[in-house]
């Protein structure tokens, strides 16, 4: 089914209860989109439903009010630990964000009570919270939920509560799916009634998900919505139809002084720093605070535990400021107002380029994406345009560009956390940048490290196997012995002075040294294959012409089958042309 219909909610073929219109008119939700007019009369109308639709367009209204309706027209109400829904999303703040529309309704629906259950807090505390006020709609993401099940030790008994279940809904399943929440996810299927209403949403619809829907769904209806007036080859394009979608061209060093520019340019406005890891997000966010004045600053990534539900709060609630951050903002997340998501680095798959970018222009919003290339990197865009059918613009050099270099390295000189981070930092984009999955443009070979040494604002070039053996005159590190500089922290500093003695007093080790292998070089069997790719057709300049992109996209297609037990291996090495020896 192809739905590209909308209209007001008393347009809907099912009359919708009064306080639920009441609700979406506080919530100035005067008008439907395509996938909550396509999916809302269907869900209430007990079907299954699987809908693919664009990011951005609506989909949590478009199962939240059918299950409100659904639960008010049970024969019997609700008991306290009688769940009647549950809604499971791959992470924290995705679901953090459908709890709290989900909120809004069941003010006017006290009879019914929901829970959280999320990672990043005690689950104790949790299973006491379920016991004490029961629990009749459930969101929550794949690993708390499953532990929840587990925990009968406890005195909780879900598997008994979910028997009344009414409603199922997977939101973004193709991420649960990327996630590696497969087995989780086939856990707590089995806990569930068979008679039960399913809904699976998603911006992509992937083999793995069509297994899902088959497992999980009982005659689905398929709904895939596209936005109407465009031409058809524009109608297959991934991203909003209202995104201006751009890309910059500058050197490693040159890139975080444009950053810089930029954000001091419209510091005004609410926008989104994507970085390739963690460390990234934890050096250049801590940066940034320092460098964009008069602005909120906020860092999010995966490996914060306890921090990130309220640092997410918070930044939805700002008018404007700057949220650096990982690909865990990338999928679902609904912000409101974003003007701008920035891509300091691309993402390792070019599917995550889609979603980042529709963190922006969302629900028939104008909105802004940019992406920072290296020269050698400038194919990617043409790649983006035929792979996910994403066309960019290229934008004009930001004015007013200033060295901010310097200041990064005196915050370094001047506390020990930060140039330590720096180093983190460095090594962990490299180590990214050996992952990509498009490895015919993004090669490490390829980086010269000198300038990205620059552009980290890096005191010296740390010890990693991908420099052994190099020499990098265009570097020059400080004259600063590093093992001077101290914690600003006090405790920090104290310990470490006080490990440096105890490894004077130490006796020295006997153990011979052991070679590490370059990052680059600890191939999986997978990546293995992608050397085999990449070694029949090598180029020693970095631009691809259009054959290559074409060659590089089938063999692309041909490592998605193999992934998908749709060809063999010899299948595949016969596809890429690969020999024995480069497999």
């Amino acid at each position: 089914m192809d739905n590209t219909t909308e209209g007001t909610w008393d347009s809907l073929p099912v009359k919708l209860h009064e306080d639920v219109l009441l609700t979406l008119s506080e919530l100035r939700f005067s008008h439907m989109t395509p996938v909550q007019s396509a999916c809302i009369p269907l869900f209430i109308g007990n079907k299954d439903v699987a809908a693919e639709a664009v990011t951005g367009s609506g989909k949590t209204l478009a199962f939240v009010i059918p299950i409100i309706e659904l639960l008010l027209k049970r024969e019997e109400k609700l008991k306290k630990m009688q769940v009647g829904a549950l809604i499971i999303t791959p992470t924290r703040e995705l679901a953090l964000q459908i709890s709290e529309v989900m909120q809004h309704f069941l003010n006017k629906f006290p009879q019914f009570t929901q829970i959280l259950l999320i990672g990043g807090s005690n689950p104790i505390e949790d299973v006491e919270k379920l016991k004490d006020r029961g629990a009749n709609i459930v969101v929550a993401t794949p690993g708390r939920l499953e532990d929840m099940f587990r925990r009968k030790e406890d005195g909780l008994d879900l598997a008994a509560a979910v028997r009344s279940l009414d409603v199922l809904v997977l939101d973004e399943a193709d991420r649960l799916l990327d996630m590696g929440f497969e087995a989780s996810l086939n856990s707590i299927l089995s806990y569930l009634p068979k008679q039960r209403r399913t809904g699976l949403f998603s911006a992509t619809q992937t083999q793995e998900l069509e297994k899902l829907v088959r497992a999980g769904l009982r005659n689905p209806v398929r709904i895939t919505v596209k936005e109407k007036g465009l031409a058809a080859a524009a109608a297959a394009q991934k991203t909003p139809s209202r995104l201006s979608n751009c890309y910059m061209v500058c050197r490693s060093e040159d890139k975080f002084n444009n950053l810089v520019a930029f954000l001091r340019q419209h510091k005004h406005q609410k926008l989104l720093v994507f970085f390739s890891t963690c460390a990234c997000v934890e050096y250049y966010g801590r940066a940034l605070e320092v460098l964009v004045k008069k602005t909120s600053v906020r860092c999010i990534h995966g490996k914060m535990k306890h921090k990130r539900n309220s640092i997410f709060a918070d930044f939805r609630g700002l008018t404007s400021g700057i949220l650096v951050c990982t690909d865990v903002m990338a999928r679902g997340i609904d912000i409101p107002d974003v003007h701008w998501v920035l891509q300091y680095d691309p993402p390792s798959s070019a599917s995550a380029f889609v979603h980042r970018c529709g963190r922006t222009a969302r629900i028939g919003n104008h909105g802004n994406a940019l992406v920072f290339l290296l020269p050698m990197e400038e194919s990617y865009v043409n790649f983006l345009s035929i792979n996910q059918k994403c066309p960019l613009q290229k934008m004009a050099p930001v004015s007013d560009v200033v060295d901010v270099l310097p200041k990064v390295k005196a915050l370094s000189l001047a506390d020990r956390a930060v140039f330590e981070r720096g180093m983190r930092a460095f090594v962990s984009y490299v180590q990214a940048y050996a992952k990509h999955e498009c490895s015919l443009i993004f090669r490490v070979k390829d980086l010269d490290f000198a300038s990205l040494a620059r552009g980290f604002a890096l005191l010296r070039l740390p010890k990693m196997p991908e420099l052994r053996g190099k020499s990098f005159p265009d570097f020059v590190q400080t004259d600063v012995d590093t093992d001077t500089i101290r914690y600003k922290d006090k405790n920090r500093e104290k310990q470490r002075q006080k490990a440096l003695r105890e490894r004077e007093q130490a006796p020295p080790p006997r153990k011979a040294p052991v070679k590490n292998t370059s990052w680059s070089k600890q191939k999986s069997r997978k990546e293995r294959r992608r050397k085999a790719e990449a070694k029949r057709k090598h180029h020693e300049g970095s631009d691809l012409d259009e054959d290559d992109l074409t060659e590089l996209l089938e063999d692309t297609r041909l490592l998605k089958k193999l992934k998908k037990g749709r060809i063999s291996e010899d299948d595949f090495e016969k596809g890429v042309g690969a020999t024995p020896q480069d497999s």
